[in-house]
């Protein structure tokens, strides 16, 4: 199997999110690496920094992380964990706050169903036809009496192009796209529309977060969480992340 075919084979089975942009580091062979890895995968290279793991670069890639020989000459794929802290994902740790800066580009196209008395703000990717989503959808007060704003980004399971896409951009561009989302998940038709709202941005950021399921949740901290909570449930998982 060749390298190309086999990281493909890993990142499908993998839940690694990138990062676009980053600050310069001090690795001395920076380049090299990124054309090493750009040449043999086929990926880009946003950042290359030390990892925990002594020997080894952390790459951050709009395919997922990798961890490389410092020489370039081994690489692979995956998540590290620190035993000694109750298996504690650092992978995930050190993505929490790159996510936050890739979803700030983006904040102006999410629905926002905002909380009164808002204490905790979560970023849901979302489809319209998703069972699980429709539950969380059906429960948003809930959410919100709870003091949690809920912002919606799209990532039509389908994927783009589809139906199923089409009816989220209809929703997202709708004369008012919150009640158009309650509409959808209801089981209901929304007239089709055009906009300058790019969904197909959104599904591609989800797909960059590892995203392979609806619906998704980025915490406050960056923190992801996949799968439907309950309000109460959410609620719990938000206090555990402070």
């Amino acid at each position: 199997m060749k390298l190309t075919k086999a990281f493909a084979l890993v990142a499908s089975l993998v839940i690694a999110p990138t990062v676009f942009a980053a600050p310069a580091t001090d690795v001395s062979n920076e380049s090299v690496l990124k054309q090493t890895l750009s040449d043999t995968l086929g990926v880009n290279v946003s950042l290359i920094q030390s990892s925990p793991v002594d020997g080894l670069y952390q790459v951050f890639t709009d395919r997922g992380v990798l961890y490389v020989t410092k020489d370039g000459s081994k690489l692979f794929h995956g998540n590290l964990y620190d035993m000694k802290q109750g298996m504690k994902n650092l992978t995930e740790a050190a993505l929490a706050g790159p996510r936050l800066e890739m979803l700030k580009p983006i904040e102006k196209d999410m629905l926002v169903y905002k909380a009164k008395n808002e204490k905790h703000v979560v970023t849901v990717f979302t489809d319209v036809d998703c069972g699980y989503c429709r539950k969380l959808h059906n429960q948003m007060q809930g959410y919100n009496d709870l003091g949690i704003t809920v912002r919606y980004l799209a990532y039509p399971r389908a994927g783009i192009p589809s139906a199923n896409a089409d009816e989220m951009q209809a929703v997202w561009c709708a004369k008012d796209p919150l009640k158009a989302m309650t509409e959808a998940k209801n089981g209901g038709n929304v007239k089709a529309a055009s906009c300058d709202v790019d969904i197909k941005k959104q599904y591609q950021l989800g797909q960059s977060f590892g995203i392979n399921g609806t619906p998704a949740l980025v915490l406050e901290n960056g923190t992801m969480v996949p799968g439907y909570q309950s309000p109460a449930d959410l609620l719990r998982t938000i206090e555990a992340n402070l």
